[in-house]
This record gives structure tokens, C-alpha cells and sequence, in this order.
């Protein structure tokens, strides 16, 4: 069975945009025999390029030639999809020649292909529970995270005595395309980016490979340097949703507890996704004195002032002169402080985006102060909440789409049985927010499920109530006017 899997597989990268033509069969199959050894290879599941190749990746484990651990099988895996990826040249030309019909057709030709080479990992986001919960914030999205997998015990062991190194210097630096990987560190022989230019820069476009939500993109600076939100913030999102105008982009905020995982590389986050937010409607206009320009306060738990436009100039101006003065407001009544002892606590997420003709900018302002009743985070989930989330709250959280811990799936299981009178072991810290669902519905085996679900939900809609810096209650509102006034 080795000719007929290994041919197969041969098939899939001939009929590819990689370098090799049906006059390369022998050559790749050296490569490949290179890679997994000889001798037999087991039969594929099904002829799928990933299904062919985790025989391959089994054969090479039979072989002697790589550990059975996650590590080594993910590098061979990467090594052995490279084989049907075009180089980055071929890449880059494929998607700006494509870009020249329509920007549709450049991100669905690369978003395709990066799903075949299995840089996207398909089969491990198709694991994520993933279900609408309707809620007095409106309807929001909650996703439990299994997608990502376990961390490798023997890698967690070899980091105690590995050679430190600082190649590349984080997993969104440019030198990861085409890196092997090591232990602790993903595979990205079959990782391509997209360079594109911004603000008179080379930047990079590719795809997360734990996907989030549809066609999830990363941008990031070829620069390593830290991220910031400013002007020139501003004008690159705008101009990246210009030049794709069929996806959205936006930036963690750029300081720690309201910020994204990676603060150290400037990047930004986009994709082919109509968030819960962006469906939100405005509240209330106000005006900022800038023609061109409409602007409201958004009706949603965090505090969201929208600005739209047809041209991206007087939206820059506008976001920055939002920005100017939320770093530097204080409003004590409402335990809003721009600084204490000159640490900086204010900052925006910025997220970007096409109506039709016109340009949208949703401002979410932020603030990471912490107190003594708050050492998480004032604008953080409080602790009551913390049973489901506790993680910091970044871009797509903010936007309405909840990334919870995959503990959850069991634990929530666990509730289930608890709320059916069933024997379970059930986390204690769950047991208050259980009595209180168990005291307010009628729980049936037909319904629990549903009433867990839009508790979850409630409780999403509670941590963005959490997180939000004006809160939705008349008080929050009239100090959202005092802050909008002096504006």
C-alpha cells in the first residue's frame, strides 16, 4: 500500500500551486520517502490531503524515523504539506494577480489554499461548541475553545533544559514562515504570508491556524516592536479595509488586562465576520465637530462610539481626537483615572470596517485600573463571574463573541447533572450560579441544555457590562456626555 498512498498524496501537490509538475513525480517521492522512510505505509482513512498525510506521519512513526509525540509529528506533518504549498514568491504572486479580478477572490484563493495545507486546522476548530445565546445585550456569540491542543508534556520538560534561543523572536514575526519548529514551538514549514504595504511599510497578511471565527486573519508589522494605538493605528486600519474591503480589522488595546496575548508585536486582527456589535445600533448621535463625520454612542455593554464616513481622512482625524482626550480623562465619580502615580491606564480597541460605500470606526474605550475590591481589573470580569471567564477581554470578546476556556465543556456538563438531580462532580465555584438556575427555572432533561446555554450567555453579557468603562445606567450615561462635551 506505500506506492498507493504516497501516489495519492503526490496527486494532491502535482495538481497544486506548488513547483511540481506531473515530470516531478519521482523526485517528490524521494522527498517524501526521505522524510518517512521506507517501507510499507498504511492506508489513508479517506484521500484527503490530511488524511494521506497523517498515514505518512505514521509510517515515518513506524519507521524509527520520529517520536510518537506531538511535536515531531506536527514538524513532519508541516514539512510533508509544504510540499503542496507554493513558495512565498509563487504565493504572493498568485494572490496580487488574483487581487487585479476582485480582493474577493485573492482572500478566497489563499484562505482555500491554507485550509488544504492544513496551516488551518480544520479538524481541530470543527471540536469548538460554538452557539448563539440571546441576552438583555442582545444576542452574542459563545464559543468554548477546544480547537487548540494539549500542551506537550515532553516539550514542557525539554524547556527546563533547552538552549534558549530568540529565532524567531515570537510566533508572529515574518521569520516564521517556513521555520521546522522545535519542541514547544509550532511547526511552520507550510506557514506563507501575504506582504502588503501600509503607512509606507512592508506588513504581513496571513491566517490564524486556531481559527476564531471565519477567514480569521492576522496583520502584522514587519517590524518587531510593540503594539501601539495611535494616528497612524487609525490610517492602517482604514487602509487595510480599503484594500479588502469584504473583511473587518481590528486592534487589542495596547496595554496590559485590556489588551490582547501579544503585546510585544504590532499586529492587528480581521476576517469575513459580522460581529454581534457591528449589528448594534447607535444609542444616541453626537457630534464631534468634524465635517464628514456622524458619530454616535453605540447601544452595547462597553462603551462604543462609532464614527462613519465615505472617506478615511476626517475618520482619522476624528478617532485621534477621541483618543487625545480619553488618554488623559478622569472622571473620579465613576472611578475612571487616566493615570496614578503617572502609570497610564487609558487607551481604545479600534475596529474597522465597510457599510456599502461608506467606512466605519467603532472606538471602545478601555481603562486597566485595578484597586484593592478589584485586583483583576476594575473594567475586568469580577470575580463573581469568574467561574466562566476570567481571561482578559480583547478584540473579538469586545465585539460580542465569547472565547471561554475549554474546561468549560466538562464542567458544564457536570452543572447539567447537577441541575437534573443527578450524581455529578460538579466544581464548587459553579455551585452558587447552579443553586440560582436551579431556583429560577422549571429543569428538564429536554431543557437543560438550552437554560446552561443562555446562562453562559448572561454571563457573557455581564463580563462586557464588566468591562465596559460607562456603564448602561443613567449615572454611566450622564458621565459618557460629560466625557463626549469636553471632547
Amino acid at each position: 500500500m506505500t506506492q498507493d498512498t504516497i501516489q495519492t498524496f503526490i496527486d494532491h501537490i502535482v495538481s497544486s500551486p506548488a513547483p511540481y509538475t506531473e515530470l516531478d513525480r519521482q523526485y517528490v517521492t524521494n522527498r517524501i520517502l526521505a522524510l518517512i522512510g521506507e517501507g510499507s505505509v498504511p492506508t489513508a482513512t479517506a484521500n484527503e490531503p490530511i488524511d494521506l498525510v497523517n498515514a505518512l506521519v505514521q509510517a515515518a512513526i513506524d519507521h524509527g524515523q520520529i517520536e510518537d509525540a506531538p511535536s515531531p509529528k506536527d514538524i513532519l506533518e508541516a514539512q510533508l504539506m509544504d510540499l503542496m504549498t507554493p513558495l512565498p514568491s509563487a504565493l504572493n504572486r498568485g494572490f496580487w494577480d488574483r487581487y487585479q479580478q476582485s480582493p474577493g477572490a485573492a482572500t478566497d484563493w489563499f484562505y482555500q489554499l491554507s485550509q488544504v495545507n492544513n496551516y488551518i486546522k480544520t479538524r481541530n476548530i470543527a471540536k469548538n461548541v460554538v452557539f448563539p445565546a440571546k441576552t438583555p445585550a442582545g444576542e452574542l456569540e459563545i464559543t468554548i475553545n477546544l480547537s487548540k491542543p494539549e500542551k506537550d508534556p515532553k516539550a514542557i520538560a525539554a524547556a527546563l533544559t533547552q538552549k534558549k534561543t530568540s529565532y524567531p523572536l515570537d510566533q508572529l514575526c515574518m521569520t516564521n514562515e517556513g521555520y521546522l519548529g522545535r519542541l514547544g514551538y509550532p511547526a511552520r514549514s507550510n506557514h506563507r504570508i501575504v506582504r502588503m504595504m501600509l503607512g509606507g511599510e512592508t506588513w504581513g497578511f496571513q491566517y490564524s491556524p486556531y481559527a476564531y471565527f471565519s477567514e480569521h486573519a492576522i496583520f502584522l508589522s514587519q517590524i518587531h516592536r510593540p503594539m501601539v494605538i495611535n494616528q497612524h493605528t487609525f490610517t492602517n486600519l482604514l487602509e487595510i479595509v480599503r484594500q479588502l474591503p469584504t473583511y473587518f480589522v481590528g486592534s487589542n488595546a495596547d496595554l496590559p488586562i485590556v489588551g490582547g496575548s501579544m503585546l510585544t508585536h504590532d499586529h492587528y486582527q480581521g476576517g469575513k465576520h459580522t460581529f454581534p456589535m457591528m449589528k448594534a445600533p447607535i444609542d444616541r448621535s453626537i457630534d464631534l465637530g468634524i465635517a464628514g463625520v456622524t458619530a454616535g454612542v453605540v447601544q452595547w455593554p462597553m462603551t462604543d462610539i462609532r464614527l462613519t464616513g465615505s472617506q478615511p481622512e476626517p475618520l482619522i482625524t476624528a478617532a485621534t481626537k477621541v483618543l487625545n482626550s480619553w488618554i488623559d480623562y478622569s472622571d473620579e465619580q465613576v472611578d475612571v483615572r487616566a493615570y496614578t502615580d503617572g502609570t497610564r491606564h487609558h487607551t481604545i480597541t479600534p475596529i474597522a470596517y465597510r457599510q456599502g460605500d461608506d467606512y466605519v470606526l467603532d472606538l471602545v474605550l478601555r481603562d486597566n485600573q485595578t484597586s484593592t475590591t478589584y485586583p483583576d481589573g476594575i473594567f475586568h470580569p469580577h470575580q463573581d463571574v469568574q467561574h466562566i471567564k476570567k481571561e482578559n477581554i480583547g478584540l473579538i470578546e469586545v465585539m460580542g463573541r465569547a472565547i471561554l476556556p475549554a474546561r468549560l465543556k466538562t464542567e458544564m456538563a457536570e452543572v447539567e447533572k447537577y441541575l437534573l438531580d443527578q450524581p455529578n462532580q460538579m466544581a464548587a465555584m459553579h455551585q452558587a450560579w447552579a443553586d440560582d438556575l436551579k431556583q429560577t427555572n422549571h429543569v428538564t432533561a429536554e431543557n437543560v441544555t438550552a437554560i446552561v446555554h443562555e446562562a453562559i450567555g448572561n454571563v457573557f453579557a455581564r463580563v462586557l457590562a464588566d468591562a465596559g468603562v460607562f456603564k448602561r445606567t443613567p449615572a454611566g450615561q450622564a458621565a459618557l456626555d460629560k466625557f463626549i462635551a469636553q471632547i
